[in-house]
């Protein structure tokens, strides 16, 4: 599964899902077609390409990705800011071939005992330091750890230690990991909900605390009557329980 997480809230808005031999840049590249003008991109080195960028872009959004050490874009300005334009092309390719003009910055962070890690290498479509700083770019781009959270949040909190997925066919395999994600998506939408009204971050709200919650409250629930929706398609029919 490759997903697209906001950061602020951790809520997974949109996810593709492939087999198990399907590569997460394969996936990828159907959810960059999902992207919108207004939307900042964060991506970890093993997306930055040519060709996933030249899409990004084309979509209206703007991508902030770390490159790997031995990426060296041709350089073109050192900015007052430190950074620098240079261009990016496809691996291989001639001077004269296609090819698009990034932002790079590079730095390095110390850890609590002094040691320095890195150096970082960041691409970035934001070309002008007068609207967003080399340092503020840097900043920005550790909230892509948010999307690891949230990974976490599905597969050891709300799934549940050792607990694997029930369904033994590929289709429902595929079903179920979408009502996991529907549900996280909603308990991450009550969380925002409660951190708005109290005024704070959502940041600071517990999701094992809200997971809790939403359990207990949802309890009573299960001593519902159910009632079976059945939806015929053509030759195939689907059926559904609910909740009168």
């Amino acid at each position: 599964m490759v997903a697209l997480g906001e950061c602020s809230t951790h809520a997974i808005f949109d996810a593709e899902i492939g087999p198990y031999m399907t590569s997460e840049t394969v996936m990828s590249k159907v959810l960059i077609d999902r992207l919108e003008p207004g939307m900042v991109l964060l991506a970890d080195r093993g997306f930055t390409g040519f060709d996933l960028w030249q899409q990004g872009i084309a979509m209206g959004a703007d991508l902030i990705w770390r490159a790997k050490r031995n990426v060296k874009p041709c350089r073109l300005e050192t900015l007052d800011d430190g950074s620098w334009l240079a261009e990016m092309r496809r691996k291989n390719s001639e001077l004269d071939s296609d090819h698009i003009v990034i932002r790079v910055v590079e730095y390095s962070i110390e850890d609590s005992s002094g040691t320095d890690l890195g150096p970082f290498r960041l691409f970035t479509s934001l070309l002008d330091p007068n609207e967003v700083s080399a340092i503020k770019l840097a900043e920005s781009y550790r909230q892509r750890w948010e999307i690891e959270s949230a990974f976490g949040e599905l597969k050891t909190h709300q799934r549940g230690s050792k607990v694997v997925l029930r369904s033994k066919s590929p289709a429902l395999v595929e079903q179920e990991i979408w009502g996991r994600l529907c549900c996280h998506f909603a308990i991450r939408t009550l969380m925002f909900e409660a951190a708005h009204e109290g005024g704070i971050d959502p940041d600071r709200v517990s999701f094992t605390a809200a997971l809790n919650i939403s359990r207990r409250s949802l309890s009573p629930a299960r001593s519902f009557p159910l009632r079976t929706l059945t939806i015929t398609a053509g030759n195939e029919q689907s059926s559904c329980s609910y909740a009168d």
